[in-house]
């Protein structure tokens, strides 16, 4: 089966590239560069042995989409393509809605226009808004605290719609938690352009000399270490997940939310210790003041997955610490 993957050379697109080839599936990817590089299609081939398609372009070009759907015999999307920063969308909101939803609305339209009816959703645990209990649940009502959040929910909304109203569309709703390392390889990871807002890919970049310290955002959140507390899930655990929902798409039909995550949340400290276990030795840090719009804790219920997907995350702290370590010196060229 044919399998197009929109942002598919991204950071979550490229390793699930890797966990489609190596599942048995053909893969398509359609990535507009805007936070990519066509060179992770080489990286893909050196780990897989496979080389994919890639097609340049935006999904709200209708006339790419329809190159890459009569050139290609596809089965199903799974689609990433999407503005993905918190604080951007807060001063960019219009821009947000425009490519998050647009660009969900244009890959639909296409998909019925060429009879694909599979559709695997990359959502976010920020729909679940800033006033649920922990862990969150998939049933819980939805809300968000951002511009993104909301095009999370809205896009959410759009495809629950169209499951509804057309009996033999599968969709998977999958909200993803925290996803952090890197290929076990070291040739694909987290190196988003710019200066992260992410904390990962920033502790690697102090790790690495790049930047002198790691600011950490609030200490006084009701946490043990007073740090906020997060689900973090291994990139290739996240990937993993998204091969088990395809599986599942292949049997079921309507639209099903489920989360992907590790189930059990680690603080901004735990990570950063983690890191210098990894790295060998301290990395300096500051506290600053809190950011607007974090909470204390997020963590997922993690039930569902298990259930559905029968999909258990495997690999804990360390391995994603020691995995985004190897990236990070490999791409910077450390000793």
């Amino acid at each position: 089966m044919k399998v197009l993957v929109t942002g598919g050379i991204g950071y979550i697109g490229s390793h699930t590239c890797v966990e489609l080839i190596e599942a048995g599936y053909d893969v398509v990817v359609l990535d507009n560069l805007s936070n990519s590089h066509p060179a992770i299609i080489d990286a893909i081939e050196k780990i897989t042995s496979k080389r994919i398609p890639l097609y340049v372009g935006d999904v709200r070009d209708s006339d790419v989409l329809d190159k890459v759907f009569t050139e290609n015999e596809i089965d199903s999307v799974i689609h990433f393509a999407a503005l993905k920063c918190v604080p951007e969308s807060v001063r960019m909101p219009v821009e947000y809605y425009d490519c998050n939803v647009g660009g969900t609305i244009s890959i639909i339209k296409a998909m019925k226009k060429y009879g694909v009816t599979k559709f695997v959703f990359s959502s976010s645990a920020t729909v679940y808004g800033a006033d649920n209990p922990v862990p969150f649940k998939e049933d819980f009502p939805l809300s968000a605290t951002s511009p993104y959040g909301m095009t999370k929910v809205a896009m959410e909304r759009i495809l629950t719609d169209t499951a509804n109203a057309d009996e033999n569309w599968s969709v998977a709703l999958l909200r993803y938690f925290n996803p952090i390392g890197a290929h076990k390889s070291g040739l694909i990871g987290d190196n988003p352009q710019g200066i992260p807002n992410n904390l990962f890919p920033y502790i690697a970049r102090v790790a690495a000399g790049i930047y002198p310290e790691l600011s950490v955002f609030g200490n006084d959140y009701n946490t043990p270490d007073g740090t906020g507390v997060r689900d973090y899930i291994h990139v290739v655990d996240l990937a993993r997940g998204h091969v088990a929902a395809l599986d599942y798409l292949e049997t079921h039909k309507g639209a099903e939310a489920i989360n992907l995550g590790a189930g059990h949340g680690y603080s901004v400290l735990e990570v950063l210790h983690a890191f210098e276990k990894a790295v060998g030795h301290k990395l300096p840090f500051k506290f600053m003041p809190r950011r607007a719009g974090d909470i204390d804790e997020m963590c997922a219920h993690t039930e569902k997955a298990e259930k559905l997907l029968s999909y258990k995350t495997k690999y804990g702290i360390d391995e994603m610490c020691e995995d985004g370590w190897r990236y990070t010196k490999k791409f910077y060229g450390i000793e």
